[in-house]
């Protein structure tokens, strides 16, 4: 059903980047951030394609900061939640990186691939049960500002999973909770995603099915990763 294995009977999807055109923004406000920190220590600059995808792409912003940091070999202190965006700490630099992408979002607004909301309209005509899962703390406001909310029935994000200790991606535990919630098993849900941590995580969930959505090119590496297929667009499946 829908170009997806029998006995798949719901579909938990990531927001930015399968559902809106959002994960560009992020992009954006990674690089704009980590630049900005970067210069002043004299190091090279923040590279869209191996550092986003490698380290940040689809992971909570804390654990994107962590990462991206470590794999450079700097060390910062960790802060606290209330750090200015001009503090050099860890929480720091995730609040400018936050303060960074709410305004592009209020600038720019936030628009949903057409072939996506296609493949959620049919979702629910097939009576597929329906979850976004996203490290994003700003998930409902994307959903509503793309006017997609009323499709999904479950939201697992950032603040959900701070509140109940769930483990962000590559590890699967917020798609494990999702399907939770939707009252299935993880082998009768498909995971769809376009973050490298992400297909990771729907592979290590034990997941139906992990349909890897390609918008950056990197289709090999999502297959090696663990997804099942790759799609350039949802609308494909249908």
């Amino acid at each position: 059903m829908l170009g997806l294995p029998d006995g798949v009977t719901a579909c938990l999807f990531d927001l930015d980047g399968v559902l809106t055109k959002t994960a560009e923004v992020h992009a954006r406000a990674w690089k704009q951030t980590f630049d900005r920190f970067l210069d002043k220590r004299g190091e090279k600059p923040f590279d869209l394609v191996h550092d986003y995808d490698e380290h940040v792409d689809g992971k909570p912003r804390l654990d994107g900061v962590r990462d991206f940091l470590a794999s450079r070999g700097i060390e910062l202190p960790e802060g606290s939640p209330d750090d200015p965006p001009d503090a050099p700490t860890i929480q720091g630099l995730a609040n400018a990186k936050n303060e960074l992408v709410l305004r592009l979002i209020h600038d720019d607004g936030v628009e949903a691939y057409e072939g996506s909301v296609r493949y959620l309209h049919a979702a629910r005509d097939a009576g597929l049960r329906r979850a976004v899962v996203s490290s994003s703390h700003n998930c409902r406001d994307v959903l509503l500002a793309a006017g997609i909310e009323d499709l999904l029935e479950v939201r697992i994000d950032g603040i959900v999973a701070e509140e109940r200790g769930l483990k962000g991606k590559p590890a699967p535990d917020t798609f494990l909770e999702a399907a939770r919630e939707l009252g299935v098993e993880p082998g009768q849900a498909a995971v769809f995603e376009d973050a490298l941590a992400g297909v990771q995580a729907g592979r290590g969930g034990g997941f139906g099915c992990v349909v890897g959505v390609d918008r950056a090119g990197q289709r090999e590496a999502l297959l090696a990763h663990g997804a099942s297929v790759v799609v350039d667009d949802l609308a494909e499946l249908l």
